[in-house]
C-alpha cells in the first residue's frame, strides 16, 4: 500500500498534521507585523525549550550548520579545542575544526562507547596557561546510538574555567534534559527535523553570555552565519536575511504542543520508548550496539548476527514501509538504527518491532518465543 510510509530514523522524523497542514499555506511577508508576531512567540518558546533566558538564535541551515556557526563565532585561528570523538558526528565536528584552521585535539572513544569525562578533566587540568578555548562535544552521538555524559564533562570544563562549552544537541534537544542555564553550557547547536517535529531547514544556536564575550574577539571569517547578525534582528522579532516562513509558522504549532506536553512528560516519553525498543531488541536475539547506561532516548543501534542488517532494512521498507536508518562509514551494513525521537508514539514502536521480527523470520531466524518482542516491549510501556 503506498503513501504509508512510517519514518523510524533518527531524522527527519515524523511530522504532526497540524505542522503539515502549516507548511501547505500560502506564506505570509518576513518584513510584517504578523511575522513580527510569530518570530516574538517563536522565540520565546525556544528559550523555554532550551531552558535558558539568554539567546537562541534560528537560522536557515541543517544541524550541521547550526553548529558550524556555533563553532566559527567564538573562536579565533590557531586557537586550541579539545573534541570529543566516538562516532561520526564527533568526527564531524574535528573536520570543521581544522577546516578553520584550529588547532584540534581529540579525545576519544570506540565507536558505539561514550566519551570518558575523566578523560578531559585530565586534559583540562593540564593546561595550566589556560591555553584550550572550547570543548565541543556531541551530546546524543546519532551514528551509535550512544548519549554522552554531558553534564560530568561540563563539569571539568567549568573547573577550567575559561574554555567555552560548546555542544551538538542535534538528538538530544526535545528528547532529553539539557538545562542550559542550570549547567552553565555556552554554545547549544540543534536542528528542526529532530525532535522540533518539523521538516529539514532550520537550525538553532543557544549563546550564553560567556560566549558573546568571546565573539567580541573572535577572528574567524563569518557572514551568512554570523551570529551577530541574526541577534540583532532577533532583539526586532525579525531575521537578517530570509527565512523559511512556513517552517517557522509550523514551529510555532509544535512548540505549543510541546508545552502542552511539559518538558518532564516529553524526557519521560523518549525515556519509555527507548526502554521499550531496547527490551523488545533483547528479545528477540538482537545484540543492541550501545550499553544500556549509555544509552541515547533518540535512537537505537542494533549490530545483528547471523542476518544482515541491510537485508532487515529492506523487508521493512518493502514489506511494511517503514524506514529504518542504516550504519554509517565503517558500520555501513553491519547495524541498523530504530529512530523514536519526535512524534513519536508507543504504536508506532509496537510496529516497527512486529515488522523487526516477521523480518527475522522470513530471513530464517529461529525465535525462541514467538511474539517475544512486543511482549518485552509492551511490558514496559504498560508501567506507564
Amino acid at each position: 500500500m503506498g503513501d504509508k510510509l512510517m519514518l523510524m530514523i533518527p531524522g527527519p522524523t515524523p511530522v504532526p498534521e497540524k505542522a503539515l497542514l502549516d507548511l501547505a499555506k500560502h506564506p505570509i511577508g518576513h518584513r510584517t507585523k504578523e511575522f513580527e508576531a510569530v518570530m516574538a512567540e517563536v522565540t520565546q518558546n525556544l528559550k523555554w525549550l532550551h531552558q535558558t533566558t539568554s539567546d537562541v538564535l534560528m537560522l536557515t541551515v541543517s544541524g550541521t550548520g547550526a553548529m558550524e556557526a556555533g563553532i566559527i563565532n567564538f573562536l579565533s585561528p590557531g586557537d586550541r579545542v579539545l573534541v570529543g570523538c566516538n562516532g561520526k558526528f564527533g568526527d564531524r565536528w574535528a573536520e570543521v575544526a581544522i577546516a578553520y584552521g584550529l588547532n584540534v585535539e581529540k579525545v576519544t572513544a570506540e565507536w558505539g562507547k561514550p566519551l570518558e569525562p575523566s578523560d578531559f578533566g585530565a586534559v583540562l587540568e593540564a593546561d595550566k596557561d589556560k591555553q584550550i578555548k572550547a570543548v565541543i562535544i556531541t551530546h546524543s552521538e546519532t551514528s551509535t546510538g550512544v548519549i554522552n555524559d554531558l553534564e560530568a564533562i561540563n563539569r571539568h570544563v567549568k573547573a577550567h574555567g575559561e574554555a567555552l562549552m560548546i555542544v551538538d544537541a542535534v538528538t538530544s534537544m526535545g528528547a532529553a534534559n539539557v538545562p542550559i542555564d542550570a549547567w552553565g553550557l555556552d554554545v547549544v547547536a540543534s536542528g528542526s527535523q529532530k525532535g522540533f517535529m518539523i521538516p529539514p531547514g532550520l537550525g538553532f544556536v543557544a549563546v550564553s553570555a560567556k560566549a558573546w564575550e568571546a565573539y567580541k574577539t573572535a577572528k574567524l571569517p563569518r557572514f551568512y552565519l554570523d551570529l551577530g547578525k541574526y541577534r540583532k534582528a532577533a532583539a526586532k522579532n525579525s531575521t537578517p536575511f530570509t527565512p523559511p516562513v512556513n517552517l517557522i509558522m509550523a514551529l510555532r504549532t509544535t512548540l505549543a504542543m510541546m508545552q502542552a506536553e511539559g518538558l518532564e512528560n516529553i524526557f519521560a516519553r523518549h525515556q519509555r520508548l527507548m526502554n521499550a525498543t531496547r527490551a523488545g531488541v533483547k528479545a528477540l536475539g538482537l545484540p543492541l550496539f550501545a550499553p544500556d547506561n549509555a544509552a541515547s532516548p533518540a535512537i537505537t543501534a542494533v549490530a545483528p548476527v547471523g542476518v544482515e542488517a541491510e537485508q532487515i532494512r529492506g523487508i521493512l521498507k518493502k514489506r511494511f514501509d517503514i524506514a529504518l536508518a542504516g550504519g554509517q562509514d565503517h558500520l555501513k551494513g553491519k547495524i541498523f538504527r530504530i529512530g523514536h525521537l519526535g512524534f513519536v508514539s508507543d504504536r508506532d514502536i509496537l510496529a516497527a518491532l512486529s515488522a523487526l521480527e516477521v523480518a527475522m523470520v522470513e530471513l530464517g531466524s529461529e525465535l525462541a518465543t514467538p511474539g517475544a518482542g512486543v511482549a518485552a516491549a509492551a511490558q514496559i510501556l504498560t508501567q506507564g
